[in-house]
């Protein structure tokens, strides 16, 4: 049996590598959806040595399957975001503690103690529709800050200038979480000069203006809030670990996760750092669903280990993912 322990104690990558080839055997014995994507790939689970070998389902088996390892009444549903009529992800969670000490320990792994930090949250189109899991975590983070300052903002812009100028200005420690366009709108209202303020983005324009690269957005995000750089959080409605980035576009994982690769022509084979190619995802605190997730988004791996994120395949370039509709 694998335990929380196992999964949020791992310090090497040797070690990630055991505890990871274990988690395989147990969701292949009790994850059914999994089970018959394996079996269809022909996998021999005895012959599964390396995390290379290891197959990673389809991200959009969660919009047709329940994708569980265990027989467990779900305590939570977290459900993807999509535009009216469009099929959204279902992720069945039937142990929320481990989502909750994943992504606790994830952003004590890279900031350190919450309650150094006064948590603004600017997630408007996250917080008005039900099952969103970044809107459970930043609520968690929020509480456990421990600060009255702490909180969502909706589209109440000025009163948020003012709180982020007054927090700012006496030298409190700040952490803005914002949904891309959002962070746009409120640059657009109001110039920053940032002291003490990390600004994080967790992605996508949601429909509401054109997307951008990288570097574009970065930078007219740095010259509004008078930062040097913006953060960035990269998670999905099917994984229970986060990677973050400090700043540049370079994420790094916590240690019970790791990104791998794949050819973008040929899903089961992977391509050497540097190159880009559809993002494998790995999260061992996903125990109870699947571990092993071929996500739709492109990217490149660094010879450290980390990791850029540089867009999303187009439906048509998706030749690996549909190896197999049930």
């Amino acid at each position: 049996m694998i335990t929380a322990s196992d999964i949020f104690t791992i310090s090497s990558h040797k070690q990630f590598e055991k505890t990871a080839l274990k988690v395989f055997r147990f969701q292949y014995a009790n994850n059914a959806v999994y089970r018959d994507f394996c079996d269809y790939l022909k996998t021999d689970v005895q012959q599964v040595k390396s995390l290379k070998q290891i197959p990673f389902l389809p991200i959009q088996f969660f919009k047709s399957h329940n994708v569980v390892s265990n027989e467990n009444p779900a305590e939570v549903t977290f459900t993807s975001s999509g535009t009216t009529g469009m099929i959204t992800s279902r992720h069945l969670v039937t142990d929320i503690s481990l989502y909750e000490e994943s992504y606790r320990k994830g952003f004590s792994q890279f900031y350190g103690n919450i309650e150094d930090y006064v948590v603004l949250a600017l997630l408007p189109s996250y917080l008005e529709r039900e099952g969103s899991s970044l809107i459970y975590m930043v609520e968690d983070l929020i509480k456990l800050s421990n600060q009255p300052d702490s909180g969502f903002y909706l589209h109440n812009h000025d009163d948020l200038i003012k709180k982020l100028t007054e927090l700012d200005e006496s030298g409190q420690n700040v952490i803005l979480i914002g949904v891309t366009y959002a962070l746009l709108d409120l640059i657009e209202k109001h110039q920053f000069n940032l002291q003490n303020t990390i600004i994080m983005e967790t992605g996508g324009m949601k429909g509401k203006r054109k997307e951008m690269i990288r570097e574009e957005l970065h930078e007219i995000l740095c010259k509004g809030f008078g930062v040097s750089s913006i953060h960035s959080e990269y998670g999905m409605t099917e994984l229970l670990a986060q990677a973050y980035s400090l700043g540049e576009g370079i994420f790094e994982c916590p240690s019970w996760m790791h990104i791998l690769v794949r050819d973008p022509e040929d899903a089961l084979t992977y391509i050497q750092d540097g190159k880009t190619g559809g993002i494998n995802v790995i999260d061992l605190a996903n125990i109870n669903s699947c571990s092993f997730i071929a996500t739709q988004d492109l990217g490149k791996k660094n010879p450290n280990n980390s990791f850029e994120v540089l867009g999303r395949f187009d439906n048509s370039d998706i030749r690996g993912c549909n190896l197999m509709v049930l």
